[in-house]
């Protein structure tokens, strides 16, 4: 199992970081699309690492369109040497609407159609065909010599790996169809992963007539742990304010619903509209919290995430890398690599 670090959004930062990254031993690093954006820090890790993967987990598609991306991603792979992936995510109507000033409409078919579109444009660049793609969202039929960059530039490579995020089964059904990983959200159990989520997948690649032999998935990542009793109650105090504000979203309430606790999401979502942050944490129990976080000494983590995954992931990523204690934190990504 591939163990994903983090490198922050701290431009002045990420270099020390990503090298940190790398010496620690991590397969790869992420960044996420929050306040900041995703794909800068990823330029600095790539220049400053020789073999550490780097990845969005997530970048929202839909505050952008298959062209932009296309580009993007096309550099990152270029400079990073063949070391990128493209994790996308849709995001909610809200934000896609409001925050962004973009379209929303029917979701998943729309991203399948923006992987499509994003791989039409790829393939146009590596073999001069003419860019042709009519779809029901997207429409990109004007490329030419000037804006088209030199293939050569990947060569060696090849175009990145496209990761999607997903909660609800068409978006995982789409991931399975025209991806080559998924990416977990962190509000996910053991439960919803393997009753709805990789039957979802296969289902979308049964429709690509691929298996799921060469698609790698991401796996839920709340981890509570620290080296004495104060580490562990930061941590999993922080972890409930997390798991009730993921648990507060409407779209995500199936994963409530399938241990029983549907109404819970109601009293999350009333609360967040009252601005009551600290107060929905409160509401996250503990058997709510080791349902979907891994909670223990970190000498338990890799036992327990193993125990939980390890036959259904091939990459974990962390919030937090608990670097408090280095020797002690190496032992756990050494347990969980070797899975």
């Amino acid at each position: 199992m591939k163990v994903d670090g983090s490198i922050g959004t701290d431009l002045a930062q990420v270099a020390t970081r990503a090298r940190e990254v790398e010496e620690a031993g991590y397969a790869g690093a992420w960044t996420a699309e929050t306040s900041h954006d995703p794909f800068l820090p990823l330029l600095l890790a790539a220049e400053h690492t020789t073999e550490l993967e780097i990845g969005t987990s997530i970048a929202v598609a839909f505050a952008r369109n298959p062209m932009t991306l296309a580009n993007t991603a096309w550099d990152l792979q270029a400079y990073s040497k063949g070391r990128f992936v493209l994790g996308l995510g849709s995001q909610i109507k809200p934000h896609i609407e409001k925050r962004f000033s973009m379209d929303w409409s029917h979701p998943a078919p729309r991203m399948r159609e923006f992987v499509l579109a994003m791989r039409a444009i790829w393939d146009t660049w590596l073999t001069g065909d003419k860019l042709e793609f009519r779809g029901d969202f997207y429409t990109h039929t004007l490329m030419t010599p000037f804006f088209t960059p030199d293939a050569d530039e990947l060569e060696d490579f090849g175009t990145p790996k496209v990761f999607l995020a997903g909660v609800g089964e068409l978006m995982t059904e789409t991931a399975g169809e025209v991806c080559d990983g998924f990416l977990c959200h962190g509000f996910t159990t053991e439960k919803y992963l393997r009753e709805v989520t990789i039957p979802a997948l296969e289902r979308g690649r049964e429709k690509a007539g691929k298996t799921m032999d060469d698609f790698e998935i991401v796996g839920p990542s709340f981890v509570v742990t620290g080296n004495d009793d104060e580490e562990m109650e930061k941590a999993a105090a922080g972890t409930r304010q997390q798991i009730a504000f993921y648990g507060s979203t409407p779209a995500y309430r199936k994963v409530l619903e399938i241990h029983g606790w549907g109404g819970l999401q109601e009293e999350l979502n009333s609360l967040s509209k009252q601005g009551e942050w600290e107060k929905m944490g409160t509401l996250i129990d503990d058997e709510i919290l080791n349902t979907f976080a891994v909670v223990g000494e970190p000498e338990q983590i890799a036992p327990e995430l193993s125990r939980r995954y390890g036959d259904v992931i091939q990459r974990i990523s962390f919030y937090a890398p608990y670097a408090s204690d280095p020797d002690r934190w190496s032992k756990v990504m050494a347990d969980l690599s070797a899975v």
